[in-house]
């Protein structure tokens, strides 16, 4: 069973859009997970435009892809890097603490995740 940022059991993000690297609902993570999608966020409209002026569009959908497209209030597991580089900026979007995975911590610190979480710490 994989551990959350806050050392418990790792909760599910999101089944509806199913998020998740493996779309387990999860922020799984694993070996072929080179984005390291870690952390459960819940998307607002300046992050999704912000991340869209960064080259990675999550509102549009793409069927292709499985992917139905993000809109403001969506939970989904996020690159740790960009979640880091929204914060960095001022536009990170709340995270859900017991469903983002330990491995984000390798690349944020727990500060900053907790100064944005939706769930108590």
């Amino acid at each position: 069973m994989s551990t959350n940022v806050l050392g418990g059991s790792l909760q599910v993000c999101s089944l509806a859009p199913r998020t998740g690297f493996y779309r387990n609902g999860c922020c799984d993570t694993g070996g072929g997970d080179f984005g390291v999608h870690v952390v459960c966020a819940q998307v607002t409209v300046a992050f999704l435009e912000f991340t869209k002026a960064r080259g990675n569009d999550l509102s549009t959908p793409m069927p292709a892809y499985d992917f139905p497209g993000l809109k403001p209030g969506d939970r989904w597991c996020l690159c740790a890097a960009r979640w880091y580089e929204a914060h960095q900026a001022g536009v990170a979007p709340p995270v859900v603490l017991a469903a983002t995975h330990a491995a984000a911590l390798e690349h944020i610190p727990l500060a900053a995740l907790q100064q944005h979480a939706l769930d108590p710490t």
